[in-house]
């Protein structure tokens, strides 16, 4: 901007007010004025009354980073207790969220799903608290990968964000299994990578045995889709599990060792917790062998169904109206048999990783979502009558519902992790003065 001078500034004390006020009015307005969203899928309509509001929930002393955890408190042990908070979006604030999960649009009629909150036993778990997440992810990168319900937590973490700022789709390809999103404000990257079994697959029958395909698996090989991707990123969530009771042909060193479901003649049956372990062991054992990544990777546990009175393909739903208390139920079967195998090659892994410095820490939802038959989509993910393979869907999660939990799990382990971070810098410190 050029300032007036000679004798044109005869009344330039006069005028710098207004010319204060001009800036002041300039900036205000550029304020209010709504960003544009530049996601392929969504319009700036849908944004409509979506603007970034602060919930009164939230403190303005909770915007500062606090190290106030108990770090020998298990906040994957516990029960829901009621939150009339709750919650903290709606299907009509978030455009993250998928059609099959936005359960408020088609029907569901209840509402007291979405009014409980996760209360670990002897200890409290902060609802998450999107600037403070915002704030330590700043200049950091996140990426999920896995199955749709990995895709289902990213998406509620998107909706969780939306109360402080919305992120602009920066993805290099129109594959919607494969997307990356920027918090500008912040430099923070999110991403998704749809691999559902982690390691390398071909579909080989479209319907297979049961309509559902039949998938060769290379169980020795991981998915180089995400494999050659996850190097550049500070923070990796892995999932898998569901697919893995699918119809499968297992392959070792490109030699067929066995299948599951698959009625190929002379072919071993093997069960799904084969394939599972072998895979597990796979993608953590790539993972410790990258020689770039230094990053945190966390292994989400499983998330188990809620079918009742059938299987999925077979009249099984889930209609209960509230959670389990910790009592009511057990995990147990093909769910216990998957949690068990995750626990066990997480351990194998962490321990071999610290030779390597590498970083591995346990999601552990499963015990949390084993209490909520009540969460799941049912029939409210799609229309009356309509066509889907999924009719009662009670694997993925209504948005906003219980899902959203697994933020509170995230950002108290990330706190965690700057504790920790912040510790072995004054340690290093100490270590350099003597």
């Amino acid at each position: 901007m050029e300032f007036p001078c000679g004798k044109n500034s005869i009344n330039a004390s006069q005028r710098t007010p207004k010319i204060f006020i001009l800036v002041a009015l300039t900036f205000i307005i550029l304020g209010i004025i709504p960003l544009h969203h530049t996601s392929k899928r969504y319009h700036a309509k849908d944004l409509v009354n979506h603007q970034s509001k602060k919930s009164p929930t939230y403190h303005m002393e909770d915007m500062e980073i606090k190290f106030t955890e108990d770090e020998t408190c298990d906040i994957f042990t516990g029960e829901w207790i009621p939150n009339p908070d709750g919650p903290y979006y709606t299907n009509t604030t978030c455009w993250a969220i998928h059609e099959h999960q936005n359960c408020m649009k088609y029907g569901r009629p209840d509402t007291d799903f979405l009014k409980w909150r996760w209360k670990p036993k002897g200890c409290e778990l902060p609802i998450f608290n999107p600037y403070q997440f915002l704030d330590m992810m700043r200049n950091k990168s996140l990426a999920f990968v896995g199955d749709s319900v990995g895709r289902n937590q990213m998406q509620s973490l998107i909706c969780l964000l939306s109360q402080a700022v919305y992120p602009i789709d920066v993805s290099t390809t129109p594959d919607e299994n494969f997307k990356r999103w920027k918090y500008t404000s912040y430099n923070f990257t999110l991403a998704t990578y749809w691999s559902p079994f982690l390691v390398r697959m071909k579909d080989i029958d479209s319907d297979g045995p049961t309509k559902t395909g039949l998938f060769n698996l290379y169980l020795d090989e991981v998915d180089e889709k995400w494999a050659n991707q996850i190097e550049e990123f500070d923070y990796v969530i892995l999932n898998a599990g569901h697919w893995f009771t699918r119809c499968s042909v297992y392959y070792e060193k490109n030699q067929l060792v066995g299948c599951r479901y698959c009625g190929l003649p002379n072919v071993t049956d093997l069960p799904s917790s084969y394939g599972y372990q072998k895979a597990i062991r796979t993608v953590l054992k790539t993972i410790n062998n990258l020689a770039n990544f230094k990053g945190i990777t966390f292994l989400r546990t499983f998330a188990p169904s809620h079918f009742e009175g059938g299987e999925w393909n077979n009249g099984g739903n889930c209609v209960r109206r509230k959670p389990f208390s910790s009592n009511e139920t057990t995990l147990e079967g093909f769910h216990l048999d998957l949690y068990t195998i995750q626990v066990e090659e997480f351990k194998a892994a962490e321990k071999e990783g610290k030779k390597k410095g590498k970083r591995f820490r346990l999601l552990d939802t499963t015990q949390a979502m084993l209490l909520r038959p009540d969460g799941h989509p049912s029939r409210y993910g799609h229309w009356p009558n309509e066509n889907v393979v999924l009719y009662n869907d009670c694997v993925h999660w209504c948005l906003p519902g219980p899902i959203d939990s697994w933020s509170d799990f995230l950002l108290h382990m990330l706190k965690l992790e700057g504790k920790r971070s912040h510790e072995e810098k004054l340690q290093y410190m100490k270590q350099w003065s003597l």
